[in-house]
């Protein structure tokens, strides 16, 4: 099974859900939105299956400063486009585990969908 986190490496859920992962000898592959990017088709993928709500992060400090006419009446198509030029706006961690997405670190429902030791 291929796991990838997604995130940047200065979040401190990062950092928790990295611990947490490798203190189980769990392998994955971690992807820096601040030096790769995110792909639309990605994007796409993860709104698909958890929808866009949950993936924008309207506490982030990138979303805050944003004007207000920007952070009014969100949709889908606005939300998208904005986490696709600012990746930091996506809530953090994403954990791609085979064909499913976990948004967010806790460590019950990691340790259902990946186990470890």
């Amino acid at each position: 099974m291929t796991i990838t986190m997604y995130g940047i490496t200065n979040c401190d859920t990062i950092k928790k859900a990295r611990v947490w992962l490798e203190s189980r000898d769990v392998a994955y592959r971690f992807h820096d939105y601040r030096a790769e990017g995110i792909e639309a088709e990605r994007l796409n993928g993860w709104v698909g299956k958890v929808g866009w709500e949950k993936l924008l992060n309207k506490g982030s400090t990138t979303f805050r400063e944003l004007p207000d006419e920007e952070k009014g009446a969100l949709d889908e198509k606005k939300a998208k486009k904005l986490m696709l030029a600012k990746p930091t706006m996506i809530k953090r961690p994403v954990l791609e585990v085979g064909d499913r997405i976990l948004v967010g670190f806790k460590p019950e429902v990691y340790e259902e969908a990946v186990g470890g030791k």
